[in-house]
């Protein structure tokens, strides 16, 4: 069980590790994506530790603790899974350090020792978190403090520069002068329905060029366990500009369209900070492994090749920035009918 302390520092750290002392119904993953300055190079690699809860249905009513690492290929949809011992798992419960085995992520970058993918990453710039606040505790606001949300969410970085090079199958990859990105998810399960885009690749078509310098672009609806009911749980930030703006639903933004069919997600949301309009274009992807209460191993399909038009006006109607979001990271995943059926 983990101490009123640990929960304090969850609260301050949501890039560090939330385990600490959770020893059954526990997950916790780490979304590092590299993209190379060319863009040809797309991928996601993902640490991370899975205790589950005991299963009546399986034998001897045990479950399944591993930990992981995780690879997609963004380029070529395919995706590995490397489990280990839970032992061969170390984190830190105050920052970001995170070890599977003999790969390490970090700060400051990461070593890989996989059996496809071999190398050193060094991330050349500070890592740009969603800011964490006593009022609004990063991405996930009051919802944050809540201990019995099924999933917890957190943003590591908005984007850092890349240096170094990877072995893919043996073959030497440049990754200098490439773009990061890091995410962060732990608690009980997945959603049973969601949809999860990002992208910080921003390329303008109207507004002011420079806007997007260091601009990034992250948004996820799901089903939201709730009291014996759910919610439709809405979380999206936009920073361009010099600036973070936000539509979710703890600052009362409202979606005004939200359709989901097998070439697109159409989504509309109106806030405090205007009007956000996205139209992701699905492509096939490669499938990941996420956990379900008893198991890693629901599968997930994501690409790393999606690309996400839109726009951002005032109230006023005036396009403060319109364009592509490319190489984005896509996932449209479970009970999506539900999902569009709840408020």
């Amino acid at each position: 069980m983990r101490t009123p302390a640990a929960v304090v520092r969850g609260i301050r750290h949501p890039e560090a590790f939330h385990g600490r002392g959770v020893t059954r119904g526990f997950f916790e993953g780490w979304y590092l994506k590299l993209v190379s300055a060319d863009r040809a190079q797309r991928w996601a690699i993902i640490p991370g530790i899975f205790r589950g809860q005991p299963s009546h249905t399986e034998a001897g009513g045990g479950s399944r603790d591993e930990a992981f690492v995780q690879v997609l290929d963004g380029r070529l949809g395919r995706s590995w899974f490397s489990p280990y011992a839970t032992d061969e798992f170390a984190a830190s419960d105050r920052a970001f350090d995170v070890r599977v085995g003999p790969n390490r992520f970090t700060a400051s970058g990461m070593t890989l020792e996989l059996p496809h993918l071999r190398g050193q990453i060094e991330f050349t710039s500070p890592l740009e978190p969603w800011p964490v606040t006593w009022r609004e505790p990063g991405i996930m606001g009051w919802y944050g403090f809540v201990p019995f949300m099924e999933c917890f969410h957190g943003i590591v970085s908005f984007g850092h520069g890349l240096r170094g090079s990877l072995e893919i199958d043996g073959t030497p990859t440049s990754f200098d002068g490439g773009l990061g990105y890091i995410e962060t998810d732990w608690g009980e399960a997945f959603p049973s329905g969601y949809v999860w885009m990002a992208s910080n690749h921003i390329d303008v078509r109207e507004g002011p060029a420079e806007a997007a310098v260091g601009a990034s672009l992250i948004a996820s609806v799901a089903i939201i366990p709730w009291i014996g009911r759910a919610f439709r749980g809405t979380i999206i930030g936009f920073r361009h500009s010099g600036r973070l703006y936000k539509w979710t639903t703890y600052n009362r933004s409202r979606e005004t369209r939200l359709t989901i069919d097998d070439h697109h997600v159409r989504w509309s949301v109106a806030g405090p900070d205007g009007v956000l309009e996205l139209d992701a274009e699905r492509v096939r992807g490669g499938l990941l492994h996420a956990p379900l209460r008893t198991a890693m191993h629901r599968r997930v399909e994501e690409t790393l090749d999606a690309r996400i038009a839109f726009r951002h006006r005032d109230h006023d109607g005036n396009t403060l920035l319109a364009g592509t979001a490319d190489c984005a990271g896509l996932e449209v995943f479970g009970d999506t009918a539900r999902l569009l059926g709840l408020r």
